[in-house]
């Protein structure tokens, strides 16, 4: 196995660690969730920077790829619904998308071809991963104003809230936006 499907195995490694320290008690849990969540994403990042440098692409990596997007990027919404943050009807689209365009997938690979994500796909997976360290950023601000320094109110909730909402409506957007693309990019696929 070569190095970028070793990071893309860490990546889904990764994500239920994060899930782990996510529900766990404490602001120092949060951080670390963070931390680990950012080493997450910055894999999706490096297993295709060197997988196209090194020429060291796979049908392994494409099919890999983006399934490892999808375990940690919807361990983070279905933890944030858990949590009261995200309102479940986003999820669910964003987890319709998934299915959809993995169901093309798994389709293809019985035919013997391997769909690759696409350009959509992957700014889709951007604006999932950075909305989602930014509600990490608001949870553990919240857990700082509330129990170290004192100043987090109903203001700050409404505020919170309301960024997330928007935030989220984006990367809705996005992933509806790529996944219609998808579709009718691999048109052909869903004909055969």
């Amino acid at each position: 196995m070569n190095l970028p499907n070793r990071l893309t195995i860490l990546r889904i490694v990764l994500s239920f660690v994060f899930m782990f320290l996510l529900f766990f008690e404490g602001i120092l849990a949060k951080v670390l969730a963070l931390f680990v969540f950012a080493i997450a994403s910055l894999t999706d990042f490096y297993d295709g920077y060197i997988a196209r440098k090194y020429n060291l692409i796979t049908d392994l990596g494409k099919f890999l790829d983006p399934i490892a997007d999808k375990i940690l990027v919807l361990a983070a919404f279905l933890a944030f619904v858990q949590m009261r943050i995200v309102p479940a009807w986003m999820v669910v689209v964003i987890i319709l998308r998934e299915l959809l365009i993995t169901g093309i997938r798994i389709h293809s690979m019985t035919k013997g071809k391997v769909l690759a994500a696409a350009r959509g796909g992957k700014h889709k997976t951007i604006s999932q991963m950075v909305a989602i360290c930014v509600i990490l950023t608001v949870v553990i601000l919240k857990e700082l104003g509330l129990s170290v320094f004192g100043f987090w109110n109903e203001n700050y909730d409404f505020w919170s809230g309301v960024g997330i909402s928007v935030l989220m409506l984006v990367t809705v957007v996005f992933t509806v936006v790529s996944g219609v693309s998808y579709l009718i990019m691999n048109k052909n696929e869903l004909c055969n």
